[in-house]
């Protein structure tokens, strides 16, 4: 489908729509991830299913219901990490700050045993993105930034505006469940 990814232009930001629904939360196990690249006219939907995602360099982030993996360690073949920023808002983080650590996904044990999410959800892998959102009832968004460094070195900054349709603002402040679960906003620009 090409309408699951979506991508225009606010000031100085690109917003991306990502529909991740992957045919609702009791079909995803079965439903692919969708896969994006990050590119000058926005973020782009790459055609790839899962298993050709394992060995390819072409996608730099895959998203299915509330999980966000980048081309990176556990997750992919790229080299592709991020560093999220609790202290910091999207519009307070102008710069890179200096001595950022990127992270890729690693979310096995050396036995090969999944490491958990901390949401509670079973089978939910804990990856570098995973702090965009809580669950105080409903996905709710933190509003923390990423920056994320492609394999071509190039930096995104990004935050995840929404995951709901409808009621992201009601779930943030009351934990009240939206509605159109998985259809993320992502508000998201290249940064020096």
């Amino acid at each position: 489908n090409d309408d699951e990814v979506s991508t225009s232009i606010d000031g100085d930001d690109f917003v991306t729509y990502v529909d991740a629904t992957a045919g609702g939360y009791q079909s995803a196990a079965t439903n692919p991830w969708v896969y994006i690249k990050f590119t000058d006219n926005g973020a782009e939907k790459v055609s790839v299913s899962d298993e050709e995602a394992l060995e390819s360099l072409d996608w730099d982030m895959s998203l299915r219901r509330f999980i966000i993996r980048l081309n990176g360690g556990s997750s992919g073949p790229g080299c592709v990490g991020a560093a999220v920023f609790m202290d910091d808002t999207y519009d307070s983080l102008t710069e890179v700050p200096e001595g950022v650590m990127y992270v890729e996904d690693n979310y096995y044990t050396p036995d090969c045993s999944l490491i958990n999410d901390s949401s509670g959800l079973p089978d939910n892998p804990q990856t570098v993105m995973g702090p965009w959102w809580e669950y105080p009832g409903c996905v709710a968004t933190t509003g923390y930034p990423f920056i994320i460094q492609l394999a071509n070195g190039r930096l995104v900054k990004l935050v995840v505006e929404s995951y709901y349709e409808e009621g992201q603002d009601n779930c943030n402040n009351t934990g009240a469940m939206g509605s159109g679960s998985a259809n993320f906003t992502i508000r998201w620009t290249f940064i020096e």
